[in-house]
């Protein structure tokens, strides 16, 4: 597939500052994948996401989104991006719908309207899809001021997503959502992502909402410190192991002496053997087990072992 983000060489230095806050990255993303980019605050995700999505200039190095320019052609990338912000841009004196048509108009996926009722019929089907999926069909033409935190995060998702765009960066998107619409949020986007082809970006501090991920960016101090596939990343950084014990640990002890088998523990036992090993392994011990407990590698142990070991380099 073909590169739909190339970022290379890209520096970002705030005027106030006397280091890098982006320094010197690499990397692209294929279209239609799922791509996260992971790491503390401060780490340059941020600014990143802004300069991605044209609402910051780069100090140096070139980023091209959808095949154009974000600083030259920064117009022609905004026709193909959609944003959910982690920081509100809701006008408040605005109903929900005027929010999104406001929006709507901005992204000329339709032409301006004085009232719903006179909008195109794409628009409103497309309004009501997305108002279904997040719980605010009975909410659209309320006023912001009788909407929770959640609600208008959940408004600002309908405005990212209404345009139908081809990349979406998503900016802690799940913040202020209940775990039923987190859950219905991620079905939808995993939907839209298989069949339309959109490519999405996320940073996130739910490492889970990571896991399913093509690739995984960690960045940290401005700087790229890993990346890969969730899988590449768990198998090079924690090992995989499996818990056994059985009613006689001094046997069972001697029997994995006996196949040369890595272990720790006096009983029970933590066996550090691939789980696709597991079968063959089991049927050469003569030990009755009383627990077989395999215990596979998350994304957020990979993560804080990365983030702290770079955070102990620093120090």
């Amino acid at each position: 597939m073909k590169n739909i983000i190339s970022v290379k060489n890209l520096k970002k230095r705030y005027k106030s500052s006397e280091v890098f806050a982006v320094n010197d990255i690499s990397f692209e993303v294929s279209e239609g994948e799922f791509f996260s980019m992971l790491g503390p605050n401060g780490a340059g995700k941020t600014t990143t996401l802004s300069i991605l999505n044209t609402t910051l200039l780069p100090t140096n190095g070139s980023v091209k989104v959808s095949g154009f320019d974000v600083v030259s052609e920064s117009r022609k990338v905004r026709e193909k991006i959609g944003v959910i912000f982690q920081s509100p841009s809701l006008d408040t004196k605005l109903t929900a719908e005027e929010n999104i048509r406001f929006h709507s108009v901005l992204y000329s996926y339709i032409p301006f309207s004085f009232s719903y009722k006179n909008c195109p019929t794409k628009y409103k089907k497309r309004v009501m899809e997305l108002a279904d999926v997040l719980g605010l069909s009975n909410d659209l033409h309320k006023p912001l001021n009788e909407f929770s935190g959640g609600m208008k995060r959940k408004l600002e998702i309908i405005i990212g997503l209404i345009h139908q765009p081809r990349i979406l960066y998503l900016d802690e998107p799940t913040i202020g959502l209940d775990p039923i619409t987190r859950n219905s949020l991620w079905e939808y986007l995993d939907i839209l992502r298989k069949e339309g082809d959109t490519t999405i970006f996320l940073t996130t501090h739910y490492i889970e909402e990571a896991e399913s991920s093509d690739h995984v960016m960690i960045i940290n101090h401005g700087k790229i410190v890993s990346f890969g596939t969730p899988d590449e990343l768990k198998e090079d950084l924690i090992e995989e192991y499996t818990v056994i014990s059985a009613l006689n640990s001094e046997f069972l002890r001697q029997e994995l002496t006996n196949l040369k088998i890595r272990y720790e523990g006096e009983g029970p036992f933590k066996i550090f053997i691939k789980e696709n090993d597991l079968q063959n392994t089991f049927q050469k011990l003569k030990s009755k087990l009383s627990l077989i407990k395999v215990h596979n590698p998350t994304l957020e142990q990979v993560y804080l072992k990365i983030i702290g070991e770079v955070n102990h380099e620093k120090n």
